[in-house]
């Protein structure tokens, strides 16, 4: 089982990044797959339109758990812009893959991380027009 991982995503499940919540989040992205089962909910702190902090509280699979802790490593210093354009293959590839049944958990990685944007957006007054879907 193990060998459908690479060492990169076996790293990231047994030392996840950033794992718990930000009390004071500047936005929160809430997703889950009822077909699997994992549930995702994202944290982002952003000032000056800069993710100066980001962390996850996730149910689910390895590669959940794994695509959790790159998606907030990916973001933490980019503009809210530049977290925009993160995408599940953008996180999928810097875990170094996912096998085929599990591409749906970066899938999820990147909802969170658009959820939480959006989130971002709406509670600070700014427009939501420009977030990709």
């Amino acid at each position: 089982m193990e060998r459908e991982y690479s060492e990169k995503v076996m790293d990231h499940f047994r030392n996840p990044r950033n794992v718990g919540e930000i009390k004071d989040a500047s936005g929160i992205g809430k997703v889950g797959n009822p077909v699997c089962g994992d549930i995702m909910n994202l944290y982002i702190k952003v000032e000056n339109d800069v993710i100066v902090n980001a962390k996850f509280k996730t149910m689910g699979c390895g590669a959940a758990i794994a695509t959790s802790s790159m998606v907030t490593e990916l973001v933490k210093g980019k503009t809210v812009k530049e977290a925009q354009s993160i995408s599940n293959r953008a996180v999928a590839e810097a875990l170094g893959g996912l096998p085929k049944i599990k591409l749906h958990c970066s899938v999820l990685a990147e909802e969170g991380l658009k959820l939480a944007i959006k989130d971002y957006l709406k509670k600070s007054g700014k427009p939501l027009d420009d977030v990709k879907k």
